[in-house]
């Protein structure tokens, strides 16, 4: 449903540059914006799991990016009973360029479609494994997340995961909600543009 494309990427970085967040060059700068509370720990549970391979310093993300994926984990948990898995978070440049040498699809690590994990707001939740109903609910999630204009989702079939971009504004929307939500409509049909570059 969310093939990559350049218009997402493009989508992405939009909503970086409209945030004013910088792209994170360096650990120098990974772990400044930790100590300023920029970046917070995503904090495992019993709905929520690591991929182990997922270096410790690199478990960060942007304070609405966290309760994005509290929300979405607790829902899924709710429905399936079972965790949803991060494999990726926040990015440096530096890293970026290293897995750019050993995975020709991902993401730049300038321009505008630079990948997004750079500013820390996106994440990258497991899809192997993941049974036909299940995906079917995770695409009716973002369908409307993104309806709503609060995420940017692509669905990584080299990777198979959906890299998820959480807009700053998702914490203003979540401010006005009761409740998690949980089930929702059938989306209609979206199109996208397949493009090579992910991530």
């Amino acid at each position: 449903m969310f093939r990559p494309s350049r218009e997402s990427l493009l989508l992405q970085n939009a909503e970086i540059d409209r945030m004013e967040l910088p792209r994170i060059q360096d650990d120098d700068e990974l772990e400044a914006l930790k100590a300023s509370g920029a970046l917070l720990p995503i904090i495992p549970g019993e709905t929520l799991r690591f991929d182990p391979r997922l270096d410790p310093t690199r478990r960060y993300c942007r304070p609405w990016t966290r309760d994005f994926v509290q929300d979405i984990s607790q829902a899924y948990y709710h429905r399936f009973h079972e965790q949803i898995q991060v494999n990726s978070a926040v990015r440096t440049v530096k890293v970026q360029k290293k897995l750019r040498r050993h995975n020709r699809n991902a993401a730049p690590s300038e321009g505008d479609t630079a990948s997004s994990h750079l500013a820390g707001l996106t994440v990258d939740l497991q899809r192997r494994g993941m049974s036909q109903e299940q995906i079917h609910w995770m695409e009716r999630y973002l369908f409307y997340m993104k309806s709503l204009g609060l995420v940017e989702p692509e669905e990584e079939r080299h990777q198979w995961v959906f890299h998820i971009m959480v807009s700053g504004r998702y914490a203003d929307w979540r401010e006005t909600q009761d409740v998690v939500p949980v089930e929702r409509p059938e989306p209609a049909t979206a199109v996208a543009t397949a493009d090579s570059r992910t991530e």
